[in-house]
């Protein structure tokens, strides 16, 4: 027995010795290979601190007025073609850059001839004092890269993590339909072969990366094996998704962080399945990577990822990120416990299954152990008879965090509910299940009398607390309400006899 863990243990030891210390990443054409360099640094930092390229800037420090934005160049999972995203550069590791091509708005202009995103710019007279018009300009970059033929609603969609406190977004918006018009073949699609090989190539190099420096490491493993390993390890390291969130305690609370482990390079946590039963995603998968199949699925959900954070932050952010960070207010868990969705944890070569609803014990704790983490994400399949909706409710509709979110689903037979599964987020310390408002439903006639029950029973599942965000109280009544809206809208309701009801 002890030869045999001995035998495992060197195996362990193998898989993390595989992992290359350095990064390499290409800056526009230019290969940049680091590896004694502070793993806290972000991509904007490296830019304006070490590269003097002050195009690109910093407002916010924390992923929300897109003046940072960037953008990413990465194969595509065939190999055969490369795909663009736009990504918050201040909150983005130096790190993860590795294997990608990174483009700014030094890189746009070809000679003395502007990018068409840039001449629209010009020409439809969309930039006044200027400072938010390069992360304008990568959101147009990024998304005349990815479109052939410009929609005025994904052109929104494309700016919404943009903030322009002068020009008004009617140019800007302007601008992004005639860039769509130009047509023209630009030196990023020229060079687009060669820049491929030498991504792939970059990505063969190495079966994981690491970086140091400051007396701080970054790890980030290519397979769900080493980072088992890692976390094995380095039990007191932080595990970071797409920093949307953790980055910030960088940013905005000049915290470091002395060991990071990032899944951004982890292939098999990045897969996709699908049985007749269940959809099983990976926990280091985008919101963007994510969205086609679970619309599929469930319908309702489009707007809640259209309106969960921007392009930017959906391009970088997790599903396990938004699960593990253990926020109340995320926006994802409150959907996974109303679908009963389960979580596969791992430490090591052990695996254990929990559900959702389980996994919260109180505010941003969890019951992970010490060296575990989400390995998959499995959420049950639709089933007749189920009808699930999802509401978010925000200050402003894009780009915010929830007051509340709702998600109800409710399954009948005949006008009698049979199951009824309602989970908020919001609403307390963890996102949670309204067990005494789902019991009022149960076994009970589908009529506005029993939802009116229901809707009482929320003051027992909830006492809501007062923030910048929402008073209590109205937290409770518009809770309250989205059960009505939710019989309402399920029932057949013609929409010009909704009503709305306050309870004190």
């Amino acid at each position: 027995s002890s030869c045999l863990d001995c035998a495992v243990s060197h195996s362990h030891q193998l898989l993390i010795s595989n992992i290359t210390n350095m990064i390499s990443f290409l800056l526009n054409q230019d290969r940049h290979t680091l590896s004694d360099i502070d793993p806290n640094t972000t991509v904007l930092d490296y830019l304006r601190e070490h590269l003097q390229l002050t195009g690109t800037k910093e407002g916010c420090a924390s992923g929300d007025c897109g003046a940072c934005t960037v953008v990413v160049a990465s194969p595509t999972a065939d190999k055969k073609n490369i795909e663009y995203q736009s990504i918050n550069s201040c909150i983005s590791l130096l790190g993860t850059l590795h294997g990608k091509q990174l483009i700014t708005v030094e890189h746009l202009q070809e000679g003395q001839q502007l990018h068409p995103c840039q001449q629209a710019m010009v020409d439809c007279h969309a930039s006044q004092c200027g400072f938010c018009t390069p992360g304008f300009v990568m959101s147009l970059f990024a998304y005349d890269k990815n479109h052939t033929v410009a929609d005025r609603n994904e052109v929104i969609s494309a700016l919404s993590g943009n903030l322009c406190r002068c020009t008004g977004y009617r140019p800007i918006i302007d601008a992004a339909l005639k860039m769509c018009e130009s047509n023209s073949i630009d030196q990023f699609e020229r060079q687009q072969e060669q820049t491929l090989e030498r991504l792939i190539t970059i990505e063969q190099e190495s079966e994981g990366i690491a970086m140091s420096g400051a007396g701080r490491q970054f790890f980030a493993p290519g397979s769900a094996d080493q980072l088992a390993e890692l976390l094995v390890e380095y039990p007191q390291a932080r595990l970071v998704g797409g920093g949307t969130d953790l980055s910030l305690e960088l940013t905005q609370m000049l915290k470091s962080i002395d060991v990071l482990i990032s899944t951004a390079y982890v292939e098999d946590m990045q897969v996709i399945s699908e049985s007749e039963q269940s959809i099983t995603i990976g926990a280091a998968v985008s919101y963007t990577a994510a969205q086609a199949v679970l619309v599929s699925a469930y319908p309702d959900m489009h707007e809640l990822l259209d309106r969960l954070g921007s392009k930017q932050i959906r391009n970088r952010g997790t599903l396990g990120g938004n699960i593990g960070n253990a926020s109340p207010i995320a926006d994802i868990p409150p959907v996974l416990i109303a679908l009963q969705a389960d979580l596969i944890l791992r430490k090591g070569q052990r695996r254990r299954t929990v559900t959702v609803e389980d996994f919260y014990i109180g505010y941003k704790k969890t019951i992970l152990q010490p060296s575990e983490f989400i390995e998959q994400i499995v959420i049950p399949k639709h089933r007749d008879g189920e009808l699930l909706k999802v509401y978010k409710i925000s200050k402003r509709l894009d780009d915010d965090i929830s007051a509340t979110c709702a998600v109800i689903k409710v399954q009948r037979e005949g006008d009698i509910v049979r199951t009824a599964s309602i989970a908020y987020g919001g609403m307390a310390e963890i996102p949670k299940r309204a067990s005494y408002c789902e019991q009022a439903l149960i076994g009970r006639p589908w009529t506005e009398e029993s939802i009116e029950q229901a809707m009482c029973a929320l003051e027992q599942d909830f006492k809501p607390i007062s923030d910048f965000r929402a008073s209590g109280a109205y937290r409770l009544a518009v809770s309250k309400n989205l059960l009505l809206r939710y019989f309402y809208e399920t029932s057949g309701v013609a929409k010009d006899s909704l009503r709305v009801t306050h309870h004190a």
